[in-house]
């Protein structure tokens, strides 16, 4: 198992952009692919970016591409997610999630640990 803690959420008003961290620790961090979901106000939780464990594999939700961006620094068990051209739709909580498997996965069943979720808000 491994521990994610979130940060770098908050308010942003439409067009701005925001950096979001989550660091691991426990389990080795570089086997796996990481995820990021989130979930908006009386919506189910919904996938949005994922990478994998190498780094060379991306999936993204269709409503954020060129918009977001993933990354992983395997040496500091740290994966980000850059979200520029933020809208209002974008508000949610953010959860990082690591992986059970080296791909990325769009799936939320494919990711066997979660962190606490860090609140995004944009403000139009």
């Amino acid at each position: 198992q491994v521990q994610l803690v979130e940060s770098g959420g908050g308010l942003v008003q439409a067009g701005g952009s925001l950096r979001l961290s989550c660091a691991g620790s426990g389990r080795t961090f570089s086997g796996y692919g990481m995820g990021w979901f989130r979930q908006a106000p009386g919506k189910e939780r919904e996938f949005v970016i994922s990478i994998s464990a190498n780094g060379r594999g991306t999936q993204y939700r269709d409503s954020v591409k060129g918009r977001f961006t993933i990354s992983r620094d395997n040496a500091k068990n740290t994966v980000y997610l850059q979200m520029n051209s933020l809208k209002p739709e974008d508000t949610a909580v953010y959860y990082c999630a690591a992986g059970k498997y080296p791909q990325s996965s769009n799936t939320a069943r494919d990711y066997g640990s979660w962190g606490q979720g860090t609140q995004v808000t944009v403000s139009s």
